[in-house]
């Protein structure tokens, strides 16, 4: 039985290598800005978060496959968070995330451009960041417990468009997180994170 599975693991992945041999892949840096919200809601606090600018900056790697689908991935450095304001004083909670995104492709021609949607999954770890009030400066304390700040593992989803032309990217894309990085998880507690990324993208290659 293990030599069966075995054996149809090596097939399957042989053939894996013999269709992406024959695909175009293009490699190339990406930076660009976010503009990100961040819910934050317990049984003490409940308010309306305000956009807070970042940005994200990363290596993309692209595979075009047949009938004008690809695949994206890549390493992505980004920085969200959310601004939160009361009548006496503000709260800035901005914490750092390396990200991999992995998104379905589409493009079609327009003339000498390509328009192109993408969607799919990305994987977000908290690698740093600050909270920040009018006097003092904090920094974020990754884990689970009454002791922590916040939950340093985001999952979420990608809905995005964009033009390709002469292997430039310009893209807009939405991150909608569906993980509770609330760092105690209840009924009550729910911290989750919603970015609207706009990026230019470099990518070496010819179609």
């Amino acid at each position: 039985m293990m030599k069966s599975n075995l054996k149809l693991a090596l097939l399957i992945g042989f053939m894996l290598i013999v269709e992406y041999s024959q695909a175009q892949v293009k490699i190339g840096p990406k930076l660009g800005l976010n503009l990100s919200t961040m819910t934050l809601r317990s049984p003490m606090v409940w308010v309306d978060p305000k956009t807070l600018i970042g940005f994200n900056v990363g290596i993309i790697t692209e595979i075009s496959l047949k009938n004008d689908f690809g695949l994206q991935s890549g390493l992505i450095f980004s920085t969200k968070g959310s601004k939160y304001s009361s009548d006496s004083f503000d709260v800035y909670v901005m914490p750092r995330f390396l990200e991999i995104p992995i998104n379905a492709l589409y493009k079609f021609n327009v003339g000498s451009a390509k328009l192109f949607l993408l969607a799919g999954p990305y994987f977000a770890f908290g690698i740093g960041g600050t909270y920040r009030t009018q006097n003092e400066t904090y920094e974020i304390n990754f884990g689970t417990g009454e002791d922590k700040d916040m939950r340093s593992f985001d999952l979420g989803v990608n809905i995005g468009a964009g033009i390709d032309i002469k292997n430039f990217e310009i893209s807009t894309q939405c991150g909608l997180g569906i993980a509770n990085l609330a760092a105690s998880h209840s009924d009550y507690n729910q911290m989750k994170v919603r970015v609207i990324g706009i990026s230019l993208t470099y990518l070496f290659g010819v179609d």
